[in-house]
């Protein structure tokens, strides 16, 4: 980048507020007054406060008689006669700003057409844009942009650009800097460019239809190269898009993998990590290097290094949405894994260039704020960072046919950018599934405007992962010898009541986490931290038999908890990533799913299908309000590692009227008697279970094997 040399600076803090610093081998850092020059008009700048700093000094000025015009040049000049550029400053985070320069459109980046494409980017602090275009035999040619409205800037092509890549060329404060479209719908290899594409070429699958609830989900995270990575899946397309279209793969001894596995299994919704363009991963299909892909670069297009010809832009295109196309052929639907909350490297993004300060958010310094931990927070509250947001939810939906989003890190988001997605998505796809990550994140967000947690209510139609349920059942994430209920900690059972109730709160008045059991994602294991075999095998000294029993205890209580249940792919078989933490950058070897586990613990994926059906089989465990909860619901528990669930009345849900549901978490057997009454029928013993039931009850009191879990029903 070209560095500017001045004798002092000039930036524009509001529409009417100029701040100068002169350093103080500048004339002792001394001036009498200034002036604002554009064209031959020169305008008084009024000294408000000159403020002494530790190698300069500050001066307020502003301006009386009217407002500067952004995209326009101007000078400011001393009683030396000295002049400087009058650099873009704190203005572009004024609510001012906001206003002024929002642009509703939906047009924003390309807009391709045979005879004439219109390309348009939104820079309201440049003075000149340009377009560079190359062709696909590498002739590059360059056209001039025109501002037209709201900060936008237009550039007609009239010539046939398909294939072409591209790059924007932006001045702002005297600079030329490059950047790629932030719309930009396909990418070239290694993401150097942005390519046209011509998206009337490519059929697109279209979503299927939401469930009737969110509860109705049971949601499978799967990262695509960990799906067919390694080569017992029996999928030739190793790591790539095109392994989710095999159809009937087997492992080596002969049992299903790949999407047949998952069709049997009975999840309704895969979520994928990242698929959008993320660094950490080259194109190149020898390199060994593996990244989650949580480094977004280009948020609208499909990573290549996932596709078989990374190189062309339209075959990454096709291989996604063939993805999404298989799935749904099976009858699953599709959550993407988006992370609109920061950007890999935030002074080489796009949106940096484009208006330099604005889509990030900065401290009470002026520094960039880090709640992501990555070293820069989208500010989301600005209303064209939220409009892109919005923007490229509604592209996933209509062009790809996505059916939820899951928002990493969504407590660095605001309540409104939230809610006005639900909204807009509620507009083309009803009752799509929203889920979050609701942390509370340090970042410059007033404590009621953050999307966490605390703010649940404030965010109706938006499921949160439930860290009170990971913590309770599983034991605390931070904390890798912390043990929770399932684990053998006691004295946890009022907290179990309350996780297994949807985390609403059971008592007339007793404000729960959540509202309604559609906001509570329940889980014990994702992508991120220990597997929970891993965190087991580390904190417990115990025999693997029992460690296995406590392992489908806490499968079995995510699956048949009131709220939406949430698996990591292989979780259902004792999923290990050799004791890895964080496993973000770890080699494949260790995040592939491992299909000779698959193979190893067959009766336990056999017992994880059997505990979906049943939860499929009767309304009772998917209840969408808190009101039938209290209604129908009763939790207690009368000795320590042991909480029941007994639903009443709910013949109207399902086949039964009553449900009895028992957790144990003691190394040592007890008797038990169930509620008076006969014809009890057990359907899971927390080995086996079977919709069908396993076998009729024939006396009250039972012995409850330890670490179990038994579900009984009339």
């Amino acid at each position: 980048m070209l560095v500017i040399s001045r004798h002092y600076d000039a930036f524009l803090d509001t529409f009417n507020t100029v701040t100068l610093i002169l350093p103080y081998d500048y004339h002792d850092g001394n001036s009498s007054h200034f002036s604002l020059i554009k064209g031959s008009e020169k305008i008084a700048l009024h000294i408000e406060e000159k403020i002494p700093l530790n190698d300069a000094m500050k001066y307020v000025t502003t301006i009386q008689s009217e407002k500067v015009v952004l995209g326009e040049v101007y000078e400011v000049v001393d009683e030396h006669n000295t002049k400087t550029d009058l650099q873009i400053g704190a203005v572009i985070r004024t609510e001012e700003f906001d206003q002024r320069f929002y642009y509703d459109g939906d047009d924003l980046g390309v807009t391709y057409q045979e005879g004439c494409t219109v390309f348009k980017v939104w820079s309201p602090t440049a003075t000149e844009v340009r377009l560079k275009l190359k062709s696909p035999d590498d002739e590059e040619i360059q056209y001039p942009f025109e501002r037209v409205e709201k900060g936008v800037w237009e550039c007609k092509v009239n010539t046939d650009v398909d294939r072409y890549y591209y790059t924007i060329l932006t001045c702002i404060n005297l600079v030329w800097d490059e950047l790629i479209d932030p719309y930009a719908k396909s990418i070239s290899y290694d993401s150097e460019w942005g390519c046209v594409v011509n998206l009337g070429r490519i059929e697109g699958p279209s979503s299927l239809a939401p469930l009737p609830s969110p509860t109705d989900a049971v949601i499978y995270e799967l990262n695509v190269r960990d799906f067919s990575a390694q080569k017992e899946s029996g999928m030739k397309f190793a790591g790539k898009y095109r392994a989710f279209t095999e159809k009937g793969t087997s492992t080596p001894k002969g049992f299903s993998s790949g999407i047949q596995y998952l069709k049997e299994l009975g999840i309704t919704h895969v979520e994928l990590l990242p698929v959008n363009d993320f660094d950490g991963v080259t194109d190149h299909p020898s390199d060994k290097s593996y990244n989650w892909g949580y480094n977004p670069l280009f948020f609208n297009a499909p990573e290549g290094s996932y596709s078989l010809k990374p190189e062309d832009p339209y075959e990454r295109i096709n291989e996604l949405k063939s993805v999404i196309n298989s799935l749904h052929e099976e009858n699953i639907r599709v959550i993407l894994d988006v992370v609109y909350n920061h950007v890999f490297i935030r002074e080489d993004s796009s949106f940096e260039k484009l208006v330099p300060g604005y889509f990030f958010r900065h401290d009470e310094n002026g520094l960039p704020s880090n709640g992501t931990g990555v070293g820069n927070d989208f500010a989301s509250e600005r209303l064209m960072a939220r409009k892109f947001i919005v923007d490229s939810i509604l592209y996933w939906i209509k062009e790809y046919g996505v059916d939820g989003f899951r928002f990493d890190l969504m407590g660095i988001l605001d309540t409104k950018t939230m809610t006005t997605i639900r909204e807009e998505v509620d507009k083309v796809l009803p009752g799509a599934i929203i889920i979050g990550e609701g942390w509370d994140l340090n970042t410059p967000l007033p404590p009621h405007q953050k999307a966490n947690l605390r703010n649940a209510h404030q965010l109706q139609g938006i499921g949160q992962f439930n860290d009170w349920f990971r913590d309770t059942i599983k034991g605390s994430t931070f904390n890798l010898y912390d043990k929770g209920f399932a684990l053998g900690h006691g004295h946890l059972e009022q907290k179990v009541e309350l996780v297994l109730t949807g985390s609403v709160g059971m008592k007339n008045g007793e404000r729960g986490l959540f509202k309604e059991p559609t906001q509570s994602v329940n889980y014990v294991e994702s992508h991120d931290n220990h597997t929970l075999w891993d965190k087991m095998k580390a904190c417990l000294n115990e025999d693997e038999e029992t460690l296995m029993n406590r392992h489908k205890l806490a499968t079995t209580m995510v699956l048949l908890s009131q709220g939406i249940p949430f698996i990591h792919a292989g979780q259902e078989f004792y999923r290990t990533k050799k004791g890895i933490e964080n496993s973000y950058n770890s080699p494949v070897e260790i995040n592939q799913l491992d299909w000779t586990r698959r193979e190893e613990f067959d009766d336990v994926v056999q017992y994880v299908k059997a505990l979906i059906q049943i939860r499929k089989s009767h309304g009772a465990f998917r209840f969408q309000n808190s009101g039938l909860i209290r209604e129908h619901v009763e939790v207690s528990h009368s000795i320590e590692n042991l909480v029941v669930v007994r639903y009443q009345n709910v013949h109207p849900y399902g086949p039964w009227n009553d449900i009895f549901m028992v957790f144990h978490s003691d190394l040592k057997k007890c008797q038990y008697s169930l509620p008076e009454g006969k014809d009890w029928i057990c359907l899971s013993d927390g080995n086996r279970a079977n919709v069908s039931g396993l076998y009729g009850v024939e006396e009250r009191t039972i012995t409850l094997e330890p670490v179990s879990s038994y579900v009984f029903v009339r």
